[in-house]
């Protein structure tokens, strides 16, 4: 969609029962939509009832409702989120715009509680928030198994390699057996006529024909039963050898725990039900601290006068121009000093940031146990397949002994036999002229060695044809490595990539953004990607770090650094947001969600607000920004604006 087009869509977001929303209905554009008011008129509850509808959890049902629900209409479908009290928790439903608002919730949601805005306020890491939304542990494991399946490859192709070296000995082998085969066949053919030149006078009868055919055949018979009990001894040899492998295998597995993983099972449903405790008490604080922000904005008349149980003597006009610096309590109706309260505030955030951090702790500790739980249960699974196969080779053993043993005896009984033809075929040459007799014995013999020779040759034949064909396998094995090599390649240096750009993208917009804005003593703001060593479990590894780095410049000219904490709360604000968006573009978050939504813009300048809208503009589909009436006044007059919610 081109920005001319893009312009004319028509929005629409509906609330009903959501932070300080009874009911609304607002009418948006893409482009940029300000949302133009004094405090307490709902523009932060239109906002985060926005966000609900994208996919944020940062939306609150109203405090004396049991139900609320947002609905958003886009060109592109309707989105909605509902969410109802039940039991003293909140339940949220529906079929919101994303399924996942992290990346929506770092840098493309910047209201004053945004975490990145805040991390530059603090000085906090930056390299974490910038990085948080990259699977970096899926990276390695990618890495890990691309490596592995690498390694499997280049034993495959070893052994292919090895596998080459052997044609010449079995070429060599080969010629051997054909000269001998020659050989022999030319002598069968030699004594073959040699019989026919000889006197017919003198010939075997036929019962010692009988006995030299009979004899062939049980010297066959011997040398393929010989042979088949040759192939079963060495069937057993290796099915011990492999016995004692899976025995070993066996025995390197650790021993099945019942205690251990009842330990585990029971932690995790701890580790869970934890989780979901902080789970309710942070999205309650949430619902608490968005409500005092939104009366430190301000006590509209209507309430205040409902909170002092109508005793108030001021009129609505003295109402109006009552003290910015004190609100009324909406728990007990008095008048109270904004500090109290923002020192109050500041003492849940805090809390609520504990119970984050221990929340995304708890995350961790309930991936390591789920891991460990499959560790344990694939343990499982392996030691019963070994358990399996060591039943099914033993079996196999038994059945191949048994068979050893048979044809042994048939081997006796073959060789007895044989013993009994050989000596009936000497009596008739002890009777007879043996010239033909010994003629057609030797002839025998040599056809017996000859089909030797010929399953010998058979059988190399055979073997030259397995390797031919395993080596063309080698090319496609090595052409996989290759990409392998390339996937790693890539996998190794996606990280660092990542944070190269997002420290590049920061640079490059902030830089614009300082020069746009025109702070008069402030030259450059910028991060340094550096390294320093940090401990994970006992092992001390290196790691990227991001520096933020402000150069000042004096009124004569000279430069020099200075920190985050030296910044003016407009240019910490200024700053903030433009962290963040680094981290939208960095991380491709008009992709995910094609929203921005501005708010507490109230540190930075009127002129300077316009400057940053119109050049988030070019960056971002659709920017909702909420703004006091004489801030909104210095933006482009073609921008949409909503001043009734």
């Amino acid at each position: 969609m081109g920005q001319s087009e893009m312009s004319e869509a028509a929005l629409s977001v509906s609330v009903r029962n959501l932070g300080g929303i009874d009911e609304s209905t607002v009418r948006l554009r893409t482009g940029v939509n300000v949302l133009s008011g004094r405090n307490a008129t709902n523009r932060t509850s239109l906002l985060r009832a926005l966000m609900g509808a994208l996919g944020s959890d940062g939306v609150s049902l109203k405090a004396d409702r049991d139900a609320g629900e947002v609905t958003l209409q886009t060109p592109d479908g309707t989105y909605s989120r509902q969410l109802e009290r039940r039991n003293g928790r909140v339940h949220t439903s529906g079929e919101p715009y994303l399924d996942d608002p992290t990346l929506a919730d770092l840098f493309a949601f910047l209201l004053e509680s945004n975490e990145a805005r805040q991390a530059v306020s603090r000085g906090d890491d930056l390299r974490e928030l910038i990085m948080r939304p990259v699977d970096v542990e899926a990276i390695n494991e990618a890495i890990e198994e691309t490596h592995a399946e690498k390694r499997r490859l280049d034993e495959r192709i070893k052994k292919l390699s090895g596998l080459e070296s052997e044609l010449p000995e079995l070429e060599a082998e080969k010629s051997e057996l054909d000269t001998e085969i020659a050989d022999i066949e030319a002598e069968i053919d030699e004594k073959r006529a040699e019989i026919d030149a000889m006197d017919g006078t003198v010939e075997a009868t036929r019962a010692e024909q009988e006995a030299l055919d009979e004899l062939q055949t049980v010297q066959t018979e011997l040398e393929e039963t010989r042979f088949q009990r040759e192939t079963e001894r060495e069937s057993i040899e290796t099915l011990r050898e492999q016995r004692a492998e899976i025995e070993a295998e066996l025995d390197e597995l650790p021993e099945p725990s019942t205690d251990e993983r009842e330990r585990i099972d029971r932690q995790l449903e701890e580790c869970r039900q934890r989780r979901s405790e902080l789970d309710s008490t942070t999205s309650q604080l949430q619902s608490v601290i968005q409500f005092n922000e939104e009366m430190l904005n301000g006590t509209p008349p209507a309430i205040a006068e409902a909170l002092r149980d109508g005793e108030s003597t001021e009129t609505v006009t003295d109402q109006l121009l009552t003290d910015s610096e004190s609100v009324v309590c909406w728990t007990c109706g008095s008048d109270i000093e904004q500090g109290e309260i923002e020192s109050t505030l500041d003492r849940l955030r805090s809390l609520r940031q504990e119970m984050l951090s221990e929340r995304r702790g708890l995350g961790e500790e309930i991936d390591e146990l789920t891991e460990r739980q499959r560790d344990l249960e694939a343990a499982s699974d392996t030691r019963s397949s070994l358990q399996d196969r060591l039943h099914r080779t033993d079996e196999e053993l038994d059945d191949r002994t048994d068979r050893v043993e048979a044809l042994s005896a048939e081997l006796e009984e073959l060789r007895e036999r044989a013993t009994e033809l050989e000596a009936e075929i000497e009596d008739h040459e002890q009777a007879a002229d043996s010239t033909v007799l010994e003629h057609h014995t030797e002839i025998n013999q040599l056809e017996f060695e000859l089909g030797r020779l010929e399953n010998d040759r058979e059988r190399i034949d055979s073997r030259i044809d397995e390797i031919e064909a395993t080596l063309d396998e080698r090319e496609a094995l090595e052409a996989e490595r290759e990409e392998l090599q390339e996937r790693l390649a890539e996998l190794r240096t996606q990280v660092d990539k990542l944070e190269s750009e997002a420290v590049e993208a920061f640079n490059t917009h902030i830089d614009r953004v300082v020069e746009i804005l025109d702070y008069d003593n402030i030259e450059r703001i910028w991060i340094e990607r550096t390294t320093e060593q940090v401990t994970e479990g006992r092992r001390t590894v290196e790691q990227s770090a991001f520096r933020l780095h402000i150069v000042r410049r004096t009124e004569e000219g000279r430069s020099y650094e200075d920190t985050i904490g030296h910044l003016s709360e407009s240019e910490r604000e200024v700053t903030g947001l433009v962290f963040a968006l680094a981290g939208y573009l960095v991380h491709e978050v008009h992709e995910v969600v094609p929203f921005m939504l501005l708010d507490s813009l109230e540190a930075i300048d009127s002129d300077r607000i316009a400057a940053l809208v119109e050049y988030l503009d070019d960056y971002v589909e659709t920017i909702v920004v909420a703004l006091l009436p004489e801030d909104a006044q210095a933006l482009d007059d073609d921008y949409h604006r909503v001043t009734d919610i």
